[in-house]
């Protein structure tokens, strides 16, 4: 492919809900360009954006590709994103680095729950969009349908440009309602007309000088129009739709000619914010400007190695040059540069101001870092994703793959930095985090792919503690003959209960040389070791505290271990009488749900031991903050979807530990005490 200009390169993402039919637009897209000689289908696998295996497997997108084409001397680089919500990250990289989006709307289906969410995405960043409606060959498609939901639910700004002629098995085209040229098909006037008076008043709304004129009864000309719509899309005043088939590859040539005449190019979009040291400094998108490059996603080929896909904002990047990475304070080595198209890879000497492309093999550069000059060093605000919370413990199947586990997954983590790795130090679990089973389950194909591991992924297991409720004293006396020297400790201990939260505490008050000093952290020792196993549940024991006030040595017998042993006995059997009980983590959940599903989620709180804390409406949501223990929230992300039909999230975080109520804590410990028994 040629070397383009930063004005004639156009970065448009495709977004939609799932199954609205993105990949077989941008199927359509790489056809009509003449880039493939037919038409690939996500049914059939063979499309050029989904070629992972997960992803022909599923039919389903589960990760960013890249797809550039030329269309009438302009660079067009589609980025085609999942539609599914566990895939969020995804979305959230590739944000960072478009101009302009395309917004998939299903004819039949019309605006549902994941067009709402990345129509917000894309108007908390004020990126650029047109609609278009696909499938309007469908059974049950309905073009006015769908845009009086489309101006029911993002307002009037979303304004109709074409009208389709016929619809379902009878769509024969569309009729262009700026150039008002007849189509030779018999469409009712009052049809034209009254989608015409839409266009008319949502140009005239984003300009002054034409609302006058429409106000006073002044024809809007054919260039009035598209001249407002070039200005207005790119101030995010209007957002034209469009509509077509693109399995049938109708009318996309004419959605491609949008993206050329409207969207903006990166010189469009103006200077760079980015960071030098502490002050932030304005970059022009030119080549002759200083070099800021944003890496917003990283993947793994078997053959290629290590992928960084990236996008030049300013200056240039070349082959076989070198770049700084002012976040890691290092230098990295660009070798050959790539132009992707799916998993093609096409060699390019540069990429410049505005463009996407492919480096591979950097050594210390992950995703959303960024390269530029080690005499200009600059950086990007990260990409921001939101908090994952659907968690899975994770258990290799066989004990010799138990030390190449955490390598594979702090490489899948690398390509998908929405995912959340850590060890859990009380149940000495790996615990790995997403936004939901499909996108943990492709982790776990991957897995055993490229890396040939397989795992159990389980519900992972809850952090219990114990502790006690009343004050006891405890005595024990450690002696054993063996002849020679034998073994001799005696304590006595006091054991307290502290506030919740309070830890643990270890006091000595021993008078008259009881015990001698040396021998007193060994005792200490004893009971902190003592503290990991409960006398419940074998879970570690909280919030108490412990006072050695008295004891009895012998002279020739003691000795450290002797002191261990005697603590660690001494704390169990005061433990077991100071009526323990189980603690189980609450945790604080901030849940952000529509009106008309907020009787359901608050009825499914109460039934999870949940305290409502508070609600607060806004904006016609409301956000409801409530506490539950985590064992009634590991899989809360699944039932908020289907209260909510996909339209609540959450946030979660550990509160506090309360007791478990006493019936439940019965089957806790005894569940555990099986457990005991198998092992």
């Amino acid at each position: 492919m040629q070397g383009f200009r930063t004005e004639d390169i156009r970065n448009v993402l495709l977004l939609s809900h799932t199954g609205a039919g993105k990949t077989s637009l941008a199927e359509a897209m790489l056809y009509d360009a003449g880039v493939t000689t037919r038409l690939g289908k996500v049914d059939d696998g063979n499309t050029v954006a989904d070629f992972e295996p997960e992803e022909i497997k599923r039919r389903s997108s589960i990760s960013t590709s890249l797809l550039p084409f030329e269309w009438k001397k302009t660079k067009i680089n589609v980025i085609d994103v999942p539609g599914y919500f566990d895939f969020v990250g995804e979305v959230k990289s590739a944000l960072r680095v478009a101009d302009g989006a395309v917004i998939v709307v299903c004819a039949a289906s019309g605006v549902e729950v994941g067009t709402e969410i990345v129509w917000e995405y894309a108007d908390e960043i004020g990126l650029p969009r047109i609609i278009f409606v696909n499938k309007i060959d469908r059974e049950n498609a309905d073009f006015s349908k769908v845009v009086e939901q489309i101006e029911e639910r993002f307002g009037r700004r979303c304004v109709p440009v074409q009208f389709p002629i016929g619809s379902q098995d009878n769509f024969q085209g569309v009729f262009d309602l700026i150039s008002m040229q007849p189509s030779g098909h018999a469409i009712p006037q009052d049809w034209i007309d009254a989608f015409r008076e839409k266009l008319v008043e949502g140009v005239a709304e984003t300009d002054d000088d034409l609302a006058t004129k429409y106000l006073e009864g002044e024809e809007i000309t054919e260039e009035d129009i598209r001249s407002a719509l070039r200005t207005g899309i790119r101030e995010n005043k209007i957002a034209p739709i469009l509509v077509g088939t693109a399995l049938r590859d109708r009318n996309i040539p004419e959605l491609l000619d949008a993206i050329c005449n409207y969207l903006p190019s990166p010189k469009d979009r103006g200077e760079i914010a980015v960071h030098r040291g502490e002050a932030e400094e304005m970059l022009e998108p030119d080549d002759s400007a200083p070099l800021s490059a944003l890496v917003f996603k990283t993947s793994a080929d078997p053959y290629v190695g290590k992928m960084s896909y990236l996008r030049v904002f300013s200056g240039a990047i070349s082959s076989d040059s070198s770049v700084w990475n002012a976040g890691q304070g290092k230098a990295e080595r660009i070798g050959q540069l790539y132009t992707m198209r799916g998993k093609t890879q096409e060699p390019t000497p540069q990429i410049v101001a505005g463009d996407i492309g492919v480096v591979t093999k950097l050594a210390d550069t992950g995703t959303g870092d960024t390269l530029s000059r080690q005499d200009h060093p600059v950086s990007f605000d990260p990409i921001e994703f939101p908090p994952p919370n659907f968690s899975v413990a994770v258990y290799p199947k066989t004990k010799a793959d138990f030390d190449k586990l955490g390598m594979v997954l702090n490489k899948l983590n690398e390509e998908d930095p929405s995912l959340s790795l850590r060890r859990d130090a009380d149940t000495g679990e790996t615990i790995l985090s997403g936004h939901g089973e499909a996108q943990l389950e492709v982790v776990a194909d991957k897995m055993k792919r490229k890396f040939s591991l397989a795992a159990d992924f389980t519900v992972p297991r809850i952090p219990y503690k114990e502790t006690v409720t009343v004050p006891v004293e405890a005595e024990y006396k450690h002696k054993k003959q063996t002849g020679g020297h034998g073994q001799y400790g005696h304590v006595l201990i006091r054991i307290e209960p502290l506030p919740r939260g309070g830890g643990y505490e270890f006091e000595e008050k021993i008078v008259g040389g009881a015990i001698p000093k040396n021998y007193i952290p060994a005792v200490g020792k004893g009971i902190t070791e003592g503290l990991q196993e409960g006398v419940l549940a074998g879970c570690p024991i909280v919030d108490l505290k412990v006072i050695l006030y008295d004891g009895t040595y012998h002279p020739v017998d003691s000795s450290d271990i002797a002191f261990k042993i005697a603590g660690s006995h001494a704390l169990r059997k005061g433990v077991s009488q100071a009526q323990p009980v189980l603690l189980e983590p609450i945790m604080s959940v901030k849940i952000t749900v529509p009106d008309a599903f907020t009787g359901d989620v608050m009825g499914g709180l109460n039934g999870k031991r949940a305290r409502i804390m508070g609600m607060n409406p806004e904006g016609g949501v409301n956000i409801i903050e409530a506490q539950a223990p985590l064992a009634e929230m590991l899989r809360y992300s699944i039932d908020l979807r289907s209260m909510t039909q996909g339209r609540g999230s959450y946030t979660i975080r550990f509160s506090h530990y309360e007791e478990v109520p006493a019936h439940l804590a019965q089957k806790i410990i005894a569940e555990a005490a099986k457990e005991k028994d198998r092992a």
